[in-house]
């Protein structure tokens, strides 16, 4: 049986580490304005532009908690749409996991999942994201250089040229930020260990399930 759960009344005890997380929402937003204000022609993003959408990311605690808080003050039919796609969206990559089984290994630094292509659970029938003002910020910097894992990767529909220097968004500093959120936060719940504040959680997981019961059921 899926998990219902409703929002509840009162300040919970990271109420604090959210506004630490919103600066840093703030920070990439404005790396990305500066990157639109500065090379315009290589950012062709859109509205309705979903190609951000169909890729496959984890969630840190601290977003995941944040997502989910923002996630419950929509509408209970809205919701409902959303975690439906979430149970397709789980299944494909559970599907997708079991067929990589056995299967001839990718280069070491290539995850496999992240060449997938699936939507988001917050991508509605229209191509508008639920939660847009509150999306993650892996969603914010995409379609600008980032650095991740020690590697420069840009949207594939962008104008940046090969060969040229452009200024890096540095999503590996970022996710140091949100490990260290992470950790914060659970050290705030009862029954989680801060050591484990690499869990990486799925969009999928975060909209069905309350974020105390997911670290409860990881740590047990």
């Amino acid at each position: 049986m899926p998990h219902t759960h409703e929002p509840k009344q009162g300040v919970r005890p990271y109420q604090g580490l959210f506004s630490t997380y919103e600066t840093l929402v703030s920070g990439a937003d404005r790396a990305f304005q500066r990157m639109v204000a500065r090379y315009p022609a290589c950012i062709p993003c859109t509205r309705r532009c979903s190609d951000c959408c169909h890729a496959v990311f984890g969630l840190f605690v601290i977003e995941a908690a944040y997502l989910q808080e923002r996630f419950m003050k929509l509408a209970r039919k809205t919701r409902r749409a959303a975690t439906l796609r979430g149970k397709k969206a789980q299944n494909q990559i559970l599907s997708l996991q079991k067929s990589l089984q056995g299967a001839a290994p990718l280069k070491e630094t290539v995850d496999p999942l992240s060449l997938a292509r699936l939507r988001c659970p917050l991508l509605d029938d229209r191509g508008t994201c639920m939660l847009y003002p509150d999306r993650p910020i892996t969603c914010r910097v995409y379609g600008i250089p980032t650095l991740i894992r020690g590697k420069v990767r840009v949207c594939g529909k962008t104008g940046f040229e090969a060969g040229r220097s452009y200024p890096v968004f540095n999503l590996d500093k970022i996710n140091a930020e949100l490990y260290r959120l992470s950790r914060a936060f659970l050290g705030s719940l009862p029954k989680a260990d801060p050591g484990k504040a690499d869990l990486i959680l799925s969009v999928s997981t975060v909209l069905e399930t309350p974020i105390e019961k997911i670290v409860e059921d990881s740590f047990s």
